[in-house]
């Protein structure tokens, strides 16, 4: 986990792959804790073929019934399934609007917010820019994207800079 929050957390991404990627391990997080998720994240890249999203959107109910079975990734079936619509959702935003990742920066209006969070019990679990990101992609066919999920997603991403103003991370962040 100290490794992940030193490198990797709040660091603004714009990639549209790595965009998908974060947000199906956001999505896998539900109900669980992120140190779960991230244990598995190289088995979940694996299983889902690196996150391609046009892999992952060919894949069946047969691959579905195999991934059930692997203990090296979070086996539910909502959440998988979730996934395959998931990158079926992606590449229509794909090829309707050409990125993944300007769409979801518009609801961080282009560039990180800068929070000035100085305990942890002040940071929130969803804002106003999570429940819009959340409505949206529903809209857009996606699933098991909830204002929290969204969130947090957010923070991972480098939408919100949430680290605390005490922690190296936010002034290297917030340059």
């Amino acid at each position: 986990m100290t490794a992940y929050h030193d490198t990797e957390w709040g660091v603004p991404v714009h990639d549209d792959r790595l965009l998908f990627e974060h947000l199906v391990l956001d999505s896998f997080q539900a109900g669980l804790s992120w140190a779960v998720v991230l244990n598995k994240r190289d088995n979940f890249r694996r299983a889902f073929d690196g996150f391609e999203p046009a892999k992952v959107a060919r894949m069946t109910g047969r691959r579905v019934d195999r991934l059930l079975q692997d203990p090296g990734i979070i086996r539910n079936r909502k959440k998988i399934e979730a996934t395959i619509g998931n990158a079926r959702a992606y590449l229509e935003i794909m090829a309707t609007r050409g990125s993944f990742a300007t769409l979801l920066w518009e609801y961080a209006d282009g560039a990180p917010r800068q929070n000035r969070r100085r305990r942890l019990s002040e940071i929130p679990t969803r804002s106003a820019a999570s429940d819009r990101m959340s409505a949206g992609l529903k809209a857009a066919g996606f699933r098991f994207v909830g204002t929290t999920i969204c969130y947090a997603f957010m923070q991972a991403v480098g939408m919100v800079n949430d680290h605390l103003v005490t922690c190296f991370r936010w002034k290297e962040l917030g340059r």
